[in-house]
């Protein structure tokens, strides 16, 4: 609980500061020529991964919500020529257990039916950034493919494994420059993906999963 807070904080905090740059930019005549649109930055932020729960082939795993970081490397050189490297990391801890099984046949998995797994996440990834400035204000939407890495952490378990899925990434947000090349940056991603498998005693549900998670952070403009 006190990881979400922390996150969530950044996240508020970080949405109050653009909200307040928003509504000075509404009441603030727009510029008669823009900064040019050209740059490459770099940024972090935290957020909070809100993870869905699958169940299918007999299987039910349950995750559990948990902070993480991103990194972002960022090459803008119009409006609609844009892209980005990210990498983020966070724990993902899941529990499996039997799903719509008889426990007279369930085999295995019935000798110990709830198996809690510690697990680390990270994801790499490549994207297209559209956007457009306005004064300070630079808000963007992103789309992209990458990969997630799955592997356990610390586990009791010798019947696990490290999974890689293909995911796909979703979102938006916006920058608000502080200084020439400061700001703060508000965003959420939406990360769809098949649920790792990483216990093999289980068989895999083959159900899409996701990772919703608003974020907040900083970045710095060359």
């Amino acid at each position: 609980m006190k990881c979400s807070r922390v996150a969530f904080l950044s996240f508020v905090f970080a949405v109050a500061g653009v909200s307040v740059a928003f509504a000075q930019a509404a009441n603030t005549p727009a510029p008669s020529a823009q900064a040019p649109l050209t740059h490459f930055d770099l940024g972090g932020s935290v957020y909070e991964a809100f993870t869905g729960n699958t169940a299918g082939n007999g299987t039910s795993q349950t995750a559990t919500n948990e902070m993480g970081g991103m990194f972002e490397a960022r090459y803008l050189r119009s409006r609609f020529l844009g892209v980005g490297f990210t990498f983020s990391y966070n724990p993902a801890n899941d529990t499996f257990t039997p799903n719509g099984t008889s426990y007279a046949t369930c085999g295995l998995e019935c000798a110990n039916p709830t198996r809690p797994l510690k697990s680390k996440v990270s994801q790499f990834g490549l994207e297209w950034v559209p956007s457009f400035t306005y004064g300070k204000l630079r808000p963007f939407g992103v789309a992209g493919f990458g990969f997630l890495i799955t592997f356990p952490s610390n586990s009791v378990y010798l019947d696990v494994n490290t999974v890689i899925r293909p995911v796909y990434v979703f979102g938006g947000g916006v920058d608000y420059s502080l200084t020439p090349h400061f700001g703060v940056r508000a965003q959420y991603r939406y990360n769809l993906f098949k649920a790792p498998n990483i216990e093999t005693l289980y068989t895999a549900t083959g159900v899409f999963t996701h990772y919703s998670e608003p974020m907040g952070g900083v970045f710095y403009r060359f």
